[in-house]
């Protein structure tokens, strides 16, 4: 056995899993804000890395300030999202919800498309140096920087729920929204921020990946890549979705060796996850960390 070749594998899919641990947070943070699971998820990484693509390419910023301008790009692209489109459809039953944004997904796809066309683009350079070697494992300066993200990124939710007034209105109307509506906080607020908070993290993702493996369509697939994350953390758990993304992004990598090595089936690597989804579904439907939704009948 290659362990040389499966440690580097379980160390790119950690810094990997950071990655869908930190959309994984953004999946949970609408859900348990507005109960709706965004199937557009996958589009806001796309956009985001697009975005700030042009800013670097056609505009010729500095990476940073493109950067900065990507999320406060999409900062009022999830508000405006959400203020035309979603909210007309507070109160309407959550499957019309859950198919727009299946809507949405479609029509991003395909305005992407149209903007930036159908080819792959790389970003420019970015860092002097592309590869570092640590113990013998070469590792892309850029996933060091998105591991270095993603843990602020975690920290900052920890903090955000914990001790900002926006954060405990999340929660309370997480837990119940007419109860919250009641004590004065503005649900269609914390509706809207959820929003945007869920777009800038996932351009933040998206921007990310896009410096190591450019830009194209298939960052779009990440969305669907990571809702086996969210399942097996439990969709209402932001701690689950950390762990699940780990977890997912783990499986990929040891899944692509074992598939390398001895079976040669050829997509063990994408399909993964998905057995894993079933399986948690059958065994534990609420995930590691979901709650239990107990009713009486």
């Amino acid at each position: 056995m290659n362990w040389g070749l499966l440690l580097q594998l379980v160390l790119n899919g950690l810094i990997v899993g950071m990655l869908y641990g930190v959309v994984a947070m953004c999946f949970v943070l609408i859900y348990k804000s507005t109960q709706v699971v965004n199937f557009a998820q996958g589009e806001f990484l796309l956009i985001g890395a697009w975005v700030c693509w042009a800013f670097l390419v056609h505009m010729q910023l500095p990476f940073f300030i493109g950067f900065l301008l990507t999320l406060v790009f999409m900062m009022a692209f999830g508000v405006l999202l959400q203020v035309i489109v979603l909210r007309p459809l507070i109160g309407e039953p959550i499957i019309s919800v859950i198919m727009v944004t299946i809507g949405l997904s479609i029509f991003f796809q395909a305005l992407m498309k149209w903007i930036f066309g159908v080819s792959a683009e790389s970003y420019p350079r970015v860092f002097d140096t592309e590869v570092i070697t640590i113990g013998g494992l070469n590792i892309e300066f850029a996933y060091i920087m998105s591991l270095v993200i993603s843990v602020v990124i975690m920290v900052a939710f920890y903090w955000f729920f914990k001790h900002s007034r926006m954060g405990l209105a999340m929660r309370a109307t997480a837990f119940d929204q007419q109860v919250a509506q009641s004590l004065g906080i503005s649900v269609k607020r914390v509706f809207a921020m959820s929003w945007a908070i869920s777009a800038v993290v996932s351009a933040t993702a998206g921007v990310v990946i896009g410096m190591v493996n450019g830009v194209s369509d298939a960052l779009s697939v990440i969305g669907i890549k990571v809702f086996p994350a969210v399942i097996l953390g439990g969709l209402d758990s932001i701690v689950g979705g950390v762990v699940g993304g780990l977890i997912i992004g783990v499986l990929e990598n040891v899944a692509e060796f074992i598939d390398g090595q001895y079976l040669h089936v050829g997509n063990l690597y994408a399909i993964a996850p998905f057995y894993v989804l079933i399986l948690i579904l059958c065994i534990k439907p609420y995930g590691l960390f979901g709650t239990k939704d107990i009713e009486r009948i």
